[in-house]
């Protein structure tokens, strides 16, 4: 009975659900057929079998008789009502096979028979949404589950329709104040309704706290309430999100009270609620208490508390706590050693960085970009590029793409170490993972361009990142004045000062430090001036500033303002370092002032204001003639005694006091290291301009029988052949070269010298004196004296030299065959050119890109295109890096073989190696299209060109022309000449005589004439070039006057060709008298005469006179 009961009750419940199907299966989305049984055609669908299929095809059906032992097998051939969508394809799976071991049937087979038929209804009517049509996922209830189902009305939802209705109520109470409404009175209806599990269900959907206060007294007063650390847990989750502190740690002792003990999850909510305000007092707190009951908190829980640190710069809490959550053995995770690594790196425990590193590494947890970045800046910092490039390369086999900080710090060790070919891959390598560089990246780029002299390339960046509008820091407009200063163009460099004013972007005390060198170097005393007042407003001016300002000041003559200027720096007892001392004694010497040096001298060294006592101290006992010490101390000086001698043997030589200079000398010479003190001595005055001081301490060196350092005897060389003074520079050779290790750079400087200021005839002499005296003078003398004797015309004498060294057999370096290989290419002898190759190859000497270059040349020029080929894939082979040169050059001869197919694959494995073109290339490569008339190709390279930011120049247009001319497109081409006027460049008689020519060629004389009255218009004077096509013209179709007449006009020296067609014309015209004046003029001048010229060829005729 009481089953009876139940059944009946669930099928009251579907009968609502069971209208809805019928109605859907009169969709109009389903095909409906009659049944074949007529006794099924009004069979009720709650009481049709339940093994009716709905794939439509027919199928057996077994009962089952349970009166009897036997079982008794019928079946009956039905056809569904539902057919399949024809247009819907198989899902591919096969029939289920039938069970050994079925399931027991449902109470009620109709339960499950309804299910199924709601799913297959709402697969048709999902049939016309496509592929992204939602497929809820179906599950099996039984009979009380289904009922349950239909009577909270779910369908679907997460929550019953109660529990729903709950949350909804509770959530629209957000929007009135609070202390408006009585929760009792708004969840009056749900008394008993809610379950304990539900009740925590709808706390847990509360957003606003207040609710979630409220609905927690509610909870209270119910029945099914009690007191549990998930609810609290849930309030805590709640006030930690808004920010209610107070009421959370109410919360934490209500909970207490309750005597609910708090777990990890509830203790770990409080944490981070602290965190998360940052409350780190009582965070920190809370933690220990934690920790003393033995709570074990969570990964993700540590991860919220170090990150809130971190934030605020708590740096050793974060190590503390990350120690503690090792002591307790959590497992840390990759957010965990980010935060930590980045908290031990600022607080410089570094090596305890790289070890939590390592050990990051070994649990398997990739490191991210920002950790790879701290470590990598911290290892630049202290200049372990070793340890920063493994770092960088680690990273980059993570695939991960660096940052712009990452690379910053990179540029900037490579720039400390003067690296600067790194400097410039890495910033390639940018530009091929799409880096975006910023300012920083910017500027220390122009900063290494400055200092490798790639002048252009600095200010071509610095206009890009004007162009980029990422010009606003200061340092950047300051880099690029530097840049300017080094390059002694202090004009372009106050430009960029002014356009960092007009852009009102702060002057720092470094800027006006900056802008003082500018107008220093300009000799601008009243804006120096100016700009130093406005210096001392930020403190007085540095050392550099105050020598800046004595330089100007010595330079110009204006010595009083200088004195006053150093009264006014030890008036403010400005701190003295080693530089502005020297300047100061340089003024003091200049106006004879001993006593003035040595009161400085006494007062700076009592009142301890030199940076640098020791050397204070030195200066003042020579001063005071106190060598007992001095003479002691025989151990190498460093740069401070090295700065005080200097200083006193510049005093003296001022002061000209011989004896004491003589004696400090001798003094000087005596250390370890004197000798060479007194060589940068004599350089450092050479550098100044002190020639007469150099000469004299030099010849003093040479009198005590001292053999200076071979860099300043080189430069004595080189000062006395600027003055032209060669026998003293011969002098200075002769009384150094004894010496085996300074005579190949002494012979080096020599023919420097003979070359530069003499004549190299002087030079080649020289060299066969000492080549006589069977002295080697090394790979670089020969070198450049090849070099020398090749610009000057004289290929016999640099081919004498070349056999002298062959003779000799000697040691040459790759650089000596590439001088030699030129110089015969140069000279036309191609074959010795060849040979010196060969004997390269011969001696082991590895080719350079520059040898592979000539040799293409070499090959290129004697017309044997396989083997410059053939050099070409051969430094393929080796390894050699091709540049941009050695690709032009082959392509260059691939078009002069009319391989234009060849060129143009050549041309895209360049681009495609990461070579761009240069204009170079792209003319060369037009050149190529032109030569084979292929104008479409041309035109595109042309567009493609200015596409990559190459300006065309006149030879990429004059290539465009002859491509248009060559394939009679007469009408692009002088567009073409059009164009390159309006871009402002002028066309030349070239870019006309193209057009012409082809105008002539084709017969159109009239349109050779238009052609050229535009180029006299164009204010050209014709060249022998447009006189030759004119008259050949006019020589071809007859117009005899106008050829005479165009021949007398000529302004131009007349060739061969002109001279010739003038005598034609003239005795054509009956002028027999003319044309012999041209002919006598010719044979006195030793031109030949041309016979075979004729008249009228072009229109058939042998001679035509024109009316």
């Amino acid at each position: 009975m009481n089953r009876n009961h139940n059944l009946q009750g669930r099928k009251y419940y579907l009968v609502h659900e069971l209208a809805m199907l019928l109605e859907a299966l009169k969709s109009p989305f389903v095909n409906t057929t009659p049944l074949n049984d007529h006794s099924l055609k009004y069979y009720p669908l709650h009481l049709r079998p339940p093994e009716l299929s709905a794939s439509g095809v027919s199928i057996e059906r077994k009962k089952r008789d349970n009166s009897n032992v036997g079982a008794e097998k019928s079946s009956s051939t039905i056809t569904c009502s539902v057919s399949p969508d024809p247009w819907s394809l198989s899902n591919g799976n096969k029939p289920k096979p039938k069970s050994k071991n079925p399931k027991n049937p449902l109470s009620d087979d109709n339960a499950r028979r309804i299910i199924k038929a709601k799913a297959r209804y709402l697969s048709v009517l999902r049939r016309n949404q496509g592929s992204r049509a939602l497929t809820p996922r179906w599950i099996k209830r039984s009979p009380e589950q289904m009922v349950q189902y239909l009577e909270d009305d779910r369908n679907g939802h997460l929550y019953g329709r109660h529990v729903v209705a709950a949350i909804q109520r509770v959530r629209s109470l957000s929007g009135l104040p609070d202390g408006s409404y009585d929760m009792r009175q708004v969840m009056a209806s749900f008394v008993t309704k809610l379950t304990f599990r539900e009740m925590c269900t709808v706390l847990k959907e509360q957003k606003n706290w207040r609710q979630v206060r409220d609905f927690l007294a509610w909870m209270k007063l119910q029945l099914s309430y009690r007191p549990s650390v998930i609810v609290y847990t849930l309030v805590l989750r709640t006030y930690g999100q808004t920010g209610k502190i107070k009421l959370a740690e109410q919360t934490f002792l209500e909970m207490l009270e309750a005597g609910c003990e708090p777990d990890e999850v509830a203790c770990g909510t409080m944490l981070c609620a602290y965190a998360k305000w940052g409350r780190h007092k009582p965070m920190l707190s809370f933690f220990s208490a934690v920790q003393e009951r033995g709570i074990v908190l969570s990964v993700a829980v540590y991860n919220f508390m170090l990150s809130s640190l971190q934030k605020k710069s708590f740096h050793p809490s974060v190590i503390e706590i990350w120690r503690q959550m090792v002591a307790s053995g959590i497992m840390p995770n990759q957010f965990t050693y980010t935060v930590v690594i980045s908290s031990l790196v600022k607080t410089g425990l570094t090596e305890e960085a790289f070890k939590t590193f390592k050990e990051m590494k070994t649990m398997r947890c990739v490191p991210e970009e920002v950790t790879y970045s701290l470590l990598i800046t911290e290892s630049s910092k202290k200049g372990v590029q070793e340890e920063a490039l493994r770092l960088y390369q680690d990273m980059r086999q993570q695939k991960i793409v660096p940052s712009n900080f990452t690379c910053a710090s990179l540029l900037s060790l490579y720039y400390k170490n003067g690296n600067y070919s790194k400097a410039l891959s890495l910033f390639s390598e940018m530009e091929r993972y799409n880096v975006v560089a910023d300012e920083v990246i910017y500027g220390l780029l122009i900063r290494i361009y400055g200092k490798l002299g790639l002048y252009d390339d600095a200010v071509a960046t610095f206009e890009e990142i004007e162009k980029l509008g990422l010009l606003s820091d200061d340092k950047t407009y300051i880099t690029m004045t530097q840049v300017h200063l080094n390059a002694r163009n202090c004009e372009k460099a106050l430009d960029v000062m002014e356009q960092m004013r007009s852009r009102k972007v702060g002057f720092s005390r470094f800027a006006y430090i900056v802008l003082l060198q500018c107008y220093v170097m300009k000799e601008d005393v009243q804006a120096a001036e100016l700009t130093l007042q406005a210096l001392s407003e930020t403190g007085f001016p540095d050392c550099s500033s105050c020598t800046s300002m004595l330089s100007l000041y010595i330079k110009l003559g204006l010595t009083n303002k200088a004195k006053d200027f150093i009264t006014q720096i030890r008036k403010e007892r400005v701190k003295f370092d080693k530089v502005l001392l020297k300047t100061v004694i340089k003024v003091y010497c200049k106006e004879n002032m001993t006593s003035d040096v040595e009161q400085m001298i006494q007062e700076l060294s009592t009142n301890g204001l030199c940076e640098d006592d020791r050397f204070i101290q030195t200066v003042s006992m020579v001063i005071r003639g106190d060598f007992t010490r001095l003479e002691a101390d025989s151990d190498p000086l460093d740069q401070t005694g090295a700065m005080a001698y200097e200083l006193l043997l510049t005093l003296y030589m001022a002061t000209e006091t011989a004896s004491k200079m003589e004696e400090t000398l001798k003094l000087l010479l005596k250390t370890a290291n004197g000798l060479l003190v007194a060589s940068q001595l004599v350089n450092n005055f050479i550098k100044e301009g002190l020639t007469s001081a150099a000469e004299s301490l030099f010849d003093l060196l040479l009198k005590l029988d001292c053999k200076p350092e071979i860099s300043t005897c080189r430069s004595m060389i080189y000062l006395y052949g600027k003055q032209n003074q060669l026998e003293r520079a011969k002098q200075v050779f002769a009384a150094v070269v004894d010496a085996p290790a300074a005579r190949k750079h002494l012979y080096n400087s020599m023919i420097d010298v003979f070359v530069k200021f003499a004549n190299v005839d002087v030079a080649y002499l020289f060299y066969k004196e000492e080549n006589k005296k069977g002295h080697d003078i090394g790979d670089v003398a020969i070198s450049m004296l090849v070099n020398a004797l090749t610009s000057c015309g004289k290929h016999r004498e640099a081919g004498n030299v070349i056999n002298d060294c062959f003779c000799k057999d000697m040691e040459l370096d790759v650089v000596a065959y590439n001088t030699f290989i030129k110089a015969m290419l140069d000279a036309g002898r191609l074959n010795f050119a060849a040979s010196i190759y060969e004997r390269m190859l011969t001696n082991d000497v590895a080719p350079s890109i520059q040898t592979i270059n000539t040799m293409i040349t070499v090959h290129g020029r004697s017309r044997d295109l396989d083997k410059a080929i053939e050099m070409f894939n051969t430094a393929r082979v080796k390894g050699v890096a091709l540049d941009e040169k050695a690709y032009t050059n082959l392509i260059c001869y691939y078009g002069k073989a009319g391989r234009s197919a060849e060129a143009t694959i050549l041309f895209n494995q360049m681009q495609e190696e990461g070579i761009k073109p240069g204009q170079v290339s792209y003319n060369i490569m037009m050149n190529v299209y032109a030569s084979g008339g292929s104008y479409k190709e041309a035109a595109q390279l042309f567009c493609s060109m200015q596409r990559d930011g190459c300006s065309p120049d006149s030879f990429t247009y004059l290539a465009l022309v002859r491509a248009y001319a060559a394939s009679h497109k007469y009408m692009e081409a002088e567009e073409a000449i059009s164009l390159m006027e309006k871009r402002g460049i002028s066309p030349s008689c070239a870019h006309y005589n193209l057009l012409l020519s082809a105008f002539a060629k084709a017969g159109l004389v009239g349109e050779v004439e238009r052609v050229y009255k535009l180029l006299i218009r164009s204010g050209l004077t014709p060249d022998v070039g447009c006189y030759q096509t004119m008259l050949r013209v006019y020589l071809d179709y007859g117009y005899v006057e106008k050829g005479i007449s165009l021949f007398e006009s000529i302004s131009v020296k007349p060739d061969r060709f002109i001279m010739s067609a003038a005598v034609h014309l003239y005795r054509s015209a009956g002028l027999a008298l003319e044309a012999e004046g041209v002919l006598s003029c010719m044979n006195s001048l030793g031109i030949p005469f041309l016979k075979n010229l004729g008249i009228g060829i072009g229109i058939g005729l042998k001679i035509k006179v024109a009316d």
